[in-house]
């Protein structure tokens, strides 16, 4: 197919196709100094040097995973979260608007803690006053304004009860010990019932579905008002004494509709993760079930055992950040070391759990040790500036091209344009981002392109010069060119490789740029300039020489 003339278009047009939808559809992604935003440099607080670089290292381990995760739901697009050999870790937040809140977030430390899980009862009874109290708060009109919906007849918590009672069976959650179903709803209904009249606005227990005895579920897109409804001072005073409210830290799935577990805790933690020492990711070899092995320090390991042993059959909740990352069944007493079972969760996930517990006995907070902010304007001066250098670069190589090598550089300037086309949409396919010091690659890698042309056309110049006709002389041409070129696209191209490497954000940045400029430019003068060659020639058979 590459042996004829129409073979080779078609592979010509077919990368250019690629490349122009890769680009409609992905579009160029700008780097920091392209668009703004933020670059810190973090380091772990030791001002007094007690850590081992051992311990610095695996603090920076943990706490990349924390940055990631919170930076992720901060909103970010396209951050760059990346170690520094081992004590240093960078963030690069492009496009960001609200600098202080992000190193809030960065900066706060990771806390974690074991609470009981207290039965749903806790908050049903609680509900009605809860729901009255928001009313009263927020108003009927700008409740019935968001859709919140009025219950006649039967209570909705009765309803609810009945409604979800087969899908909490179905979902296999495990019952409280002692607590019996048939119990809890005649509680709930008998309180409902006594203190709700009917057609009443329900803004909160209309929204709580019942997983299991110790659970609610929220619909996903109605977390933001459940939320809303909890942060209400009169909410809070309305709650029973002792217990909190904390969500689960993912989505789960109850037929084709996404919940957040909403679960019913005891206010005070009766362990805190300043009491872990280590978790490690593992997997059951006999059921196969990816597990986190924990262990506690000898204090810990006294309360644990003490409150496992009296909570048989119950839940524990782990959280960290105030969202519960697992909430296991206690099956027996257990010491200062334990496992949380994860089920079918992939051996990864399991991993980042236990990351995320390690995280939570950081041994020291992060300090921010250079901070620096790109504003949007300057960002797009940059961008400005790039496009003008580019462009003269452009310009001067097709002037000094088709000048001095006439309809040969013509043909070098056609095949420069299809180089251009394959590295945006290359950068493009691999949704690289592009940098500053990544523009100054690319024209860097238009100079490469234009050399092998020249490199080509001296060596069908030397054939020609020594009597040989104009097919052959472009033939010997690009076949004596083609070592040297290997060899200079070859030798760039590792370096490009050492830089990304071992380099960090702009420099990593300008090696992508570059490597897929040498990939282009190698692709563009010895196949597509050819191609153009063979086109020219093909319909002037019996030309004598080329116009070079």
């Amino acid at each position: 197919m590459l042996k004829s003339l129409q073979g080779r278009f078609v592979l010509i047009l077919v990368l250019v196709a690629g490349s122009l939808g890769f680009l409609y559809s992905n579009g160029l992604k700008l780097g920091l100094d392209l668009q703004g935003g933020m670059h810190l440099v973090l380091e772990v607080d030791d001002p007094e040097g007690a850590m081992t670089p051992e311990a610095r290292a695996d603090a920076i381990d943990r706490a990349e995973r924390i940055v990631r995760t919170r930076i992720d739901a901060f909103g970010v697009e396209e951050p760059l979260i990346q170690k520094v050999g081992s004590e240093r870790l960078i963030v690069e937040l492009a496009g960001l608007s609200d600098e202080s809140s992000a190193k809030n977030i960065i900066q706060q430390s990771a806390y974690l803690e074991w609470k009981l899980v207290l039965p749903g009862a806790e908050l049903e009874g609680a509900l009605a006053r809860i729901d009255r109290q928001i009313v009263a708060a927020l108003g009927e009109e700008r409740l019935r304004e968001m859709g919140t919906p009025v219950d006649e007849g039967p209570s909705g918590i009765e309803q609810l009860l009945f409604q979800n009672r087969d899908t909490a069976q179905a979902a296999g959650a495990a019952d409280t010990a002692g607590a019996e179903p048939a119990t809890t709803q005649d509680t709930a209904r008998a309180t409902v019932e006594a203190q709700e009249p009917e057609a009443e606005l329900r803004p909160l227990s209309a929204l709580l579905l019942r997983g299991d005895p110790e659970t609610f579920l929220v619909a996903a897109e109605d977390v933001e008002r459940v939320e809303e409804f909890l942060a209400l001072p009169q909410v809070q005073r309305a709650l029973p004494r002792g217990i909190e409210l904390h969500w689960g830290w993912q989505d789960v799935a109850q037929g084709a509709r996404l919940y957040r577990e909403l679960y019913v805790l005891q206010e005070d933690a009766f362990l805190t993760g300043d009491m872990l020492e280590n978790a490690v990711a593992n997997r059951d070899p006999q059921f196969n079930q990816a597990l986190v092995q924990f262990d506690l320090n000898r204090r810990g390991g006294r309360i644990f055992s003490r409150i496992t042993s009296e909570h048989i059959d119950e839940r524990i909740a782990i959280v960290l950040d105030n969202e519960v990352v697992s909430a296991p069944v206690v099956r027996d007493r257990i010491g200062a070391s334990g496992q949380i079972e994860l089920g079918n969760s992939p051996l990864e996930e399991a991993r980042d759990l236990a990351l995320v517990l390690r995280a939570g006995a950081l041994p020291a907070p992060l300090r921010i040790m250079e901070e620096r902010t790109v504003g949007p304007s300057l960002g797009h001066d940059s961008i400005e500036k790039g496009r003008f250098a580019g462009l003269v670069g452009l310009v001067m190589v097709v002037i000094i091209m088709i000048g001095y090598y006439r309809l040969a550089g013509l043909l070098a300037v056609g095949a420069l344009a299809v180089y251009v086309v394959l590295v945006l949409g290359g950068l493009a396919a691999i949704n690289a981002t592009l940098t500053l010091p990544g523009i100054a690659g690319l024209i860097l890698s238009v100079g490469m392109a234009v050399d092998a042309n020249v490199l080509i056309f001296e060596r069908i110049r030397e054939e020609l010069d020594r009597g040989r006709t104009a097919r052959t002389s472009v033939d010997d041409g690009f076949e004596h060119a083609l070592s040297a070129i290997v060899d200079a696209n070859i030798t760039t191209l590792i370096t490009a490789l050492i830089l990304f490497q071992f380099g960090t954000g702009p420099v990593q940045g300008f090696a992508i740029t570059l490597s897929i400029g040498i990939v282009a430019s190698f692709f563009s003068a010895l196949f597509v300039t050819r191609t153009l060659f063979l086109l020219y020639l093909g319909r002037r058979r019996d030309l004598e020489a080329v116009s070079i």
